[in-house]
């Protein structure tokens, strides 16, 4: 657990970088900070948070290594999987090379193969490496994404950070949000643009991204995308290749020095990976904690997409596997109360209370736990989202996780929103994606259609959720590990006829088949269920209220931009979900009270 940052000025830093650096690090220390990692030089300031337990002081040297004359010096949030595959490959390569650490490694990495070593590594990382001889700072981000690095360029000066609060805190970088930021907040968000934020100065590395950053300027690269190819195994020998991947992810990521546990909430994916890291950990003479989610009063008629509570099924797999189980419930003030921490958190208006009840919940794990295992990314990878089947849902021509592209929209005045112009700006991005999707002649048109969905959703839908995975568990200091987000497997079933992936017309068939020994038939065979919301009626009331409060006052930031007529409408209408699977009418009053407090305390200017 850690956070990084930092000012690279090829041309020389200013006399306030060293400050302002310092500045962002300070930040950030909510990721996970027991001591400060810290280097400045003329051209160069890096700062890291840092949890290792094994450091002794408060600041701490920086990671930093000299090989043939060559200087290095890094900074470096996440986890690598792969440790000891890489020591040997290192090795191999120069077997003078004794690292103490896996900073040293990822060091001599560069040293050895530079912006190539990113094809040695294998987790969820960011990191900087500041070359001294050269120059040149060598940034990159781990191959899903599930660790973030947002940078800002502004003149001859490279800022980047784990945050973008951080860079919003030095006043360099300002708090501009343009057109395209606008449409972002009003068309997609919580999603954003790969590459993107909602503010016009700051931009993120894509997940599968390295950059190197010169006098000459910044050079990117994608050296991961989604590989196409044509997978010959049998059926039985791909659904038992699947549970070797799947199985072998989840063993390395319940490797830690810190206790672990893992969020259970008696569905399909997570009780998968509580299921495997129980057992993993059992062999190493480790007990297993698990979590699950609940919400005060939550009684609810089963819909389509909630069929029924999880707290039975979660209890069910905890007993199942001896788990130390505990059922955190949430109260309803409590969900709204997070809303504004939540923004903070996410630095813009994310998803409502699927956020703040998150935070809530990593709030009660923290103290005795710090390192965390999730089910997230399996809906994604396996095709459990109806987009992958019904290709009527791909037939609008916009994202398909969005149900009513102008829902929000037009809760804004035309001067503000151009509704027109950014839903054919959206609707062209929709179709560019599209259009770039690999569709091999040896698959049917069912497998097409699960390949545009792949695509459609691991670029926009997963990155957001894993965005907001790594902001509301690291706004508590606790690390959430992904085992489905590892690249192999996500390369491997994204290969997979569709025919075995969705047999039976079973959503995540393979995943239920590849994993059924570790399973209680009830849970292997339990519909999908997503991450809970409340259905308490008093949580709608109260966020109406709150919303309304924040419009009333005069200084609003939000309220002149409202459209008095279609806000009434919203108060009089049907109760409709608007974005994935729920976020309905009591979401966007919290959305919109989100979008109030957002505007007021980050000072947001509007550059339209």
């Amino acid at each position: 657990m850690s956070s990084i940052c930092g000012i690279f000025a090829p041309t020389g830093l200013w006399p306030e970088d060293d400050t302002l650096a310092t500045r962002m690090n300070d930040t950030l220390a909510h990721r996970g900070r027991v001591g400060v990692m810290h280097y400045t030089d003329s051209i160069c300031a890096l700062r890291q948070n840092t949890s290792l337990v094994e450091m002794q002081n408060e600041r701490e040297a920086i990671t930093q290594l000299t090989h043939q004359n060559h200087t290095y010096t890094l900074v470096y949030n996440g986890e690598i999987y792969n440790k000891k595959e890489l020591a040997s490959a290192l090795a191999e390569a120069d077997d003078s090379f004794a690292p103490s650490g896996i900073g040293e490694q990822l060091l001599m990495a560069y040293a050895l193969w530079r912006e190539e070593m990113v094809m040695h590594i294998d987790g969820m990382f960011a990191f900087a490496i500041y070359d001294h001889t050269r120059q040149t700072l060598f940034c990159a981000r781990d191959r899903i994404g599930i660790k973030p690095f947002y940078f800002s360029q502004m003149g001859r000066r490279f800022l980047f950070a784990s945050e973008c609060k951080a860079l919003l805190s030095t006043g360099a970088v300002p708090a501009v949000v343009d057109r395209l930021g606008v449409w972002q907040l009003l068309f997609l968000a919580p999603v954003t643009l790969p590459g993107k934020s909602i503010y016009a100065h700051i931009e993120s590395l894509r997940p599968g991204e390295c950059a190197t950053i010169s006098e000459d300027g910044m050079v990117r690269k994608l050296y991961w995308q989604l590989p196409t190819y044509q997978i010959k195994e049998n059926e039985a020998d791909i659904v038992a290749h699947t549970e070797a991947l799947l199985v072998e992810s989840i063993g390395t990521h319940a490797q830690a020095d810190l206790p672990v546990a893992s969020l259970l909430s008696g569905g399909l994916d997570s009780s998968i990976v509580s299921s495997v890291a129980s057992a993993k950990m059992k062999e190493q003479g480790k007990a297993l904690a698990t979590f699950s989610f609940a919400y005060e009063n939550n009684h609810y008629a089963p819909t389509l997409f909630q069929p029924e509570p999880d707290d039975a099924y979660a209890a069910l797999m905890a007993r199942s596997l001896g788990t130390q189980h505990k059922e955190l419930i949430i109260p309803t003030q409590n969900v709204a109360s997070t809303l504004a921490d939540a923004t903070y958190a996410r630095d813009f208006p994310g998803q409502a209370d699927i956020d703040s009840s998150l935070l809530w919940f990593f709030r009660q794990i923290k103290p005795t736990h710090e390192v965390v295992l999730s089910g997230e990314g399996a809906d994604e990878v396996f095709g459990g989202y109806p987009w992958f089947y019904r290709p009527e849902m791909l037939a609008r021509n916009y994202f398909p996780f969005i149900h009513n592209p102008f829902g929000r929209v037009r809760l804004f005045s035309d001067n503000f929103s151009r509704e027109a112009e950014g839903y054919a700006y959206f609707s062209e991005c929709y179709s560019k994606t599209v259009a770039e999707v690999v569709l091999p002649d040896w698959e049917d048109t069912s497998s097409h259609t699960a390949r545009v969905a792949g695509q459609l959703t691991m670029q926009y839908f997963m990155a957001s959720l894993l965005e907001r995975k790594d902001r509301m568990s690291m706004a508590t200091g606790v690390e959430a590990r992904l085992p489905f987000g590892n690249y192999k497997l996500v390369e491997y079933v994204y290969n997979i006829p569709w025919s075995i992936k969705y047999k039976d017309q079973t959503e995540k068939a393979l995943l239920r088949n590849a994993m059924a020994k570790w399973l209680p038939d009830a849970i292997r065979l339990r519909k999908k269920s997503p991450y809970p919301k409340t259905h308490n009626p008093q949580y709608e009331a109260l966020v109406y209220h709150m919303l309304e409060e924040r419009l009333a006052r005069p200084e609003s930031p939000l309220r002149p931009y409202l459209n008095p007529a279609a806000y009434q409408a919203l108060k009089d209408g049907a109760d409709e979900t608007w974005f994935g699977q729920l976020m309905a009418r009591a979401q966007l009053y919290a959305w919109l009270y989100q979008l109030d407090v957002w505007m007021e305390a980050y000072h947001i200017q509007f550059r339209l």
